[in-house]
């Protein structure tokens, strides 16, 4: 049928290499919470890591089943999937995932993503929240609609959110201070250059 509905992204690929290659996706997701593909890719294996975590957290041997046979490496990575990322997201209603879309670092200029976990140790959004924390209360208008928002959405789900956001802004401000402190004692070199004996 011509034009019809596309029910999933093909990829150029026949069946089991696109099978193969988003199973592939999902175990680095897994492993290393967070991975960098093209944005299709990443899509495609938001659907597929979506399911999975689902099957986490049901924790039924049919599910163990089910998630053995999507793993590549199923005997480093069944037990996270039942153990760790099962308690992060046993409250949370859906959403495991994220796209991120991102400049692309290859020649071709093919659209790239990140795809990661959320409420993971390597969330990105949650940096970025707490990196416009700092500026904002730097700049003393107060924090935007927007970004209170935003601290709501990566505070909701994740234990002791707040807490963490928190001293997650006041390490950045720590940084933040120590660069501008080095900055300074660099200008003041080149203006002012040590004496030589």
């Amino acid at each position: 049928m011509a034009g019809g509905a596309l029910k999933y992204r093909h990829l150029g690929r026949k069946s089991s290499h696109r099978q193969a290659l988003l199973r592939n996706l999902v175990t680095s997701l897994i492993e290393h919470e967070s991975i960098s593909t093209t944005w299709p890719k990443a899509k495609e294996a938001q659907r597929l890591a979506e399911k999975l975590i689902t099957l986490g957290k049901r924790n039924t041997d049919a599910s163990r089943r089910r998630a053995q046979a999507i793993f590549y490496k199923p005997v480093e990575l069944l037990p996270k999937l039942f153990t760790e990322l099962r308690a992060r997201y046993l409250t949370r209603p859906g959403g495991y995932t994220r796209v991120l879309r991102i400049e692309s670092p290859k020649e071709d200029q093919a659209p790239s993503a990140i795809l990661e976990l959320v409420d993971g140790p390597r969330d990105m959004r949650f940096a970025m929240t707490a990196k416009t924390l700092v500026r904002e209360r730097e700049s003393g208008d107060g924090i935007r609609e927007l970004t209170a928002r935003n601290v709501r959405k990566v505070t909701r789900y994740r234990d002791g959110g707040e807490e963490e956001l928190e001293r997650t802004v006041k390490a950045i401000e720590r940084t933040e201070r120590n660069d501008e402190r080095r900055a300074q004692g660099l200008l003041r070199e080149r203006v002012y250059p040590a004496k030589k004996r």
